[in-house]
């Protein structure tokens, strides 16, 4: 049996508007949530991301916080893999070329790294895992992954990271040639989220649901 959503918000572990804004639209349109980022809270201890995989850091982050704040806090970790390079970027995707490197620089590395690999070993795929923490009850985690392939020369001027050179054979178009609308529903942050609501309402009964669990 479903039990009933003991609290009046919940909170996403980002200080990133556009991030925010997805949450927003999407929580409130299926769950009829309000729908917090960190910068509507007290400031928050930096948290340092060093597990050695999406999940682990994902669930760090949004139980170090839902414990600070005794409120439901949704994080995720997102990056790139590329099966021919041992899966890198891996986990340091943001950091790739270095603690504080621009996604130009990020890009350039990992083009110099696969300059000597052929066509058919340049796959690659994006992960997003999301955590979902909740004060007495198990952390729930969801998995999404978006394949690729890494091209050698950039394209598009939308999005953000390694967006310009992940082609997708799909639409024949980088992530970065997509709209909005088109990247969040093939994205892997996309398909997180939206795994994240289906066990949300699978597990919990929400007020605009009516009066039945």
């Amino acid at each position: 049996m479903k039990k009933k959503w003991p609290f009046p918000e919940i909170i996403i572990a980002t200080g990133n508007i556009n991030k925010l804004k997805q949450f927003q639209e999407l929580f409130g349109e299926y769950l009829h949530l309000d729908v917090k980022g960190l910068k509507d809270l007290p400031e928050m201890p930096e948290i340092v991301e060093d597990q050695d995989t999406f999940e682990g850091n994902a669930r760090k982050k949004a139980e170090v916080i839902s414990q600070r704040l005794n409120a439901p806090v949704v994080s995720d970790d997102s990056g790139l893999v590329v099966p021919a390079l041992n899966g890198e970027p891996g986990v340091y995707s943001a950091r790739y070329a270095g603690k504080k490197a621009t996604d130009e620089e990020n890009n350039c590395k990992l083009l110099q790294r696969i300059r000597p690999l052929p066509p058919s070993r340049r796959k690659a795929y994006y992960v997003c895992a999301m955590a979902l923490a909740i004060p007495g009850e198990q952390t729930k985690i969801v998995r999404g992954e978006c394949e690729g392939v890494i091209i050698s020369q950039p394209k598009g001027n939308r999005g953000f990271g390694y967006d310009p050179i992940f082609f997708l054979p799909s639409h024949m178009k980088t992530m970065a040639e997509l709209s909005n609308q088109q990247k969040f529903a093939i994205s892997h942050r996309g398909k997180a989220t939206r795994l994240l609501i289906e066990e949300m309402k699978k597990a919990y009964h929400f007020e605009s649901e009516g009066g039945n669990p």
